[in-house]
């Protein structure tokens, strides 16, 4: 079964970011860096980190694509004082979207952009144990507006181990359609997303700084992915594609961390001419460049 990963693109703020979220998230590390040379935005670095347990990676490749809050993070918090903690040290430099305070849905939430322009969701659960620590949030608007669902229903007949949970609708008593998604949860690969519909006015739209790794073990995988979620064939580029809803995916084989990490910078190099020349991924192709079998 194919693993997802959030992947967040920085014009050069990667390592910095990565040490400043590791910090602050209990069983937190970073796992790797890596730096691909000679890419058309010069040095990149990829660092892969875990947050709370689960793995994010993070990239510097130039101010091609700004943060914005269609997707953010929801972390769930167990107690106040943890939210105020992190409120704090993520609002260094950033700014409230909804500011930090008691709401219906929770005694105590907020909702920031960080430094970098990654927005985060802070939310004191306190019913229960938490299981997924940081949600992936994506929120539908502009002309997607209204078409959470829909993206939720696509989403979960193509992963494994995928369902919707339960949805929380409009009522019809504002700029949203009765009916929208005002919230829901649905789990992709075994992994914990959400989506909201908001047709309020919005300057910023789904974009490449957030994307998706689909993470494959065959090529029969990556075909599959790639085939049924690409639906723009401009945005097709070194494993990366966007789907029907404007959403940017990576559909990457399992093995490429292990291909850019290797010590023969010889080895790295031609991996990443190959990669930086396809669109989608072929896992024999680049077997054979890693080896010195192709050109």
């Amino acid at each position: 079964m194919p693993s997802i990963t959030p992947h967040l693109w920085f014009d050069k703020e990667a390592v910095e970011a990565a040490a400043l979220y590791t910090a602050l998230f209990e069983n937190s590390r970073v796992k790797r860096t890596v730096t691909m040379h000679d890419t058309p935005g010069g040095d990149a670095d990829i660092v892969t980190i875990e947050l709370a347990g689960q793995e994010f990676m993070l990239l510097s490749a130039g101010p091609l694509f700004q943060f914005n809050p269609s997707a953010s993070f929801l972390v769930a918090c167990s107690t106040a004082d943890e939210v105020d903690r992190l409120w704090a040290a993520l609002s260094e430099g950033g700014s409230a979207l909804m500011e930090l305070g008691e709401y219906p849905f929770s005694g105590r939430y907020g909702w920031l952009k960080d430094r970098y322009g990654v927005s985060w969701q802070l939310m004191h659960q306190p019913d229960g144990p938490i299981g997924q620590k940081i949600t992936p949030t994506l929120m539908f608007v502009g002309d997607m507006a209204g078409r959470a669902e829909e993206a939720m229903g696509f989403w979960t007949s193509l992963f494994p181990d995928a369902a919707i949970g339960e949805i929380a609708r409009y009522a019809g008593d504002g700029p949203d359609t009765a009916g929208t998604v005002m919230y829901a949860g649905f789990t992709l690969a075994g992994q914990g997303f959400a989506a909201m519909d908001s047709a309020h006015e919005h300057d910023f739209a789904f974009n490449e700084a957030v994307s998706f790794i689909v993470n494959c073990a065959t090529q029969e995988e990556i075909d599959h992915y790639w085939n049924a979620l690409s639906a723009d064939p401009e945005a097709e580029q070194c494993g990366w594609l966007k789907d029907r809803f404007g959403v940017s995916w990576q559909v990457v084989p399992e093995g490429m961390d292990a291909m850019l990490s290797d010590p023969d910078a010889e080895r790295v190099a031609r991996v990443t001419q190959a990669v930086l020349g396809m669109k989608k991924f072929d896992i024999a192709a680049l077997q054979a460049v890693y080896e010195g079998r192709g050109g």
